[in-house]
């Protein structure tokens, strides 16, 4: 579904300097690839560029394909060249769903409101029974009414994945999602992820510290540091064998 190839990012802030590199990364239709890393390793630089929010320095292939094989795939770089912005926009709105490290819910919508949004900014018009199929999937149908200040951390979290499916992605992107939970929920809310992602056969890359939260992931990528000379920190991304 999305592959890119040669990728590098720099980034300077108060004179210190990143530099990521990833030489290949393929993210097949269906399945779980793992960002595993301690922090400040360029996983989220990483994740923010897989979301078409942060352009890559240069990258030699950025790929999407939708099923129209990768001859026809979207270059996703030849958008960003082009500062075709607002394409760049409808294939984020279109095709993907984003979990934030703490859900990332509006306090003051209910559950269901949060959930809908995507959907409805989309222009979905059938995502009501996709809602509540996968929220008795996930076990929070009771929570739909509420508003987030009135849930669990792991309900808030459970609603995020429900938000993020809601309106059919191809591609699900999770900074973090188990970061705010003991490590017990953080395991039932990976399962439930990986599950509700399974059953529709929607790939999701999952960014994470901790390995074991992703220890049955199709695809696990690791993240190198090494420290350079005047402040220069680089890290690359592999593929774990």
């Amino acid at each position: 579904m999305v592959y890119l190839e040669n990728l590098y990012k720099r980034r300077e802030q108060a004179g210190s300097v990143f530099e990521l590199c990833v030489p290949e990364l393929e993210i097949p239709p269906g399945s779980m690839v793992a960002l595993v890393g301690d922090s400040g390793c360029g996983k989220s630089t990483l994740l923010d560029m897989l979301a078409l929010v942060m352009q890559p320095t240069r990258v030699e292939r950025f790929l999407l394909d939708l099923g129209q094989g990768k001859e026809n795939a979207m270059d996703l770089q030849a958008l960003w060249k082009n500062r075709l912005e607002s394409r760049l926009a409808q294939i984020r709105r279109n095709h993907m769903g984003y979990i934030l490290q703490t859900g990332g819910l509006l306090s003051f919508l209910s559950v269901m409101d949060n959930v809908c949004l995507p959907a409805r900014i989309k222009g979905n018009q059938d995502y009501l029974q996709q809602v509540t199929t996968l929220a008795a999937r996930l076990g929070i149908e009771q929570c739909l009414a509420r508003k987030p200040d009135y849930l669990s951390i792991g309900q808030r979290q459970r609603a995020a994945i429900l938000r993020a499916m809601a309106h059919g992605p191809d591609l699900v992107l999770a900074d973090e999602p188990t970061a705010a939970v003991d490590k017990a929920r953080a395991r039932l809310i990976m399962q439930d992820l990986r599950g509700v992602t399974r059953d529709s056969g929607t790939a999701v890359v999952v960014v994470t510290h901790d390995t074991d939260l992703v220890a049955d992931a199709d695809v696990t990528y690791s993240f190198v540091l090494s420290q350079g000379s005047e402040g220069l920190v680089r890290a690359e991304c592999r593929r774990s064998v």
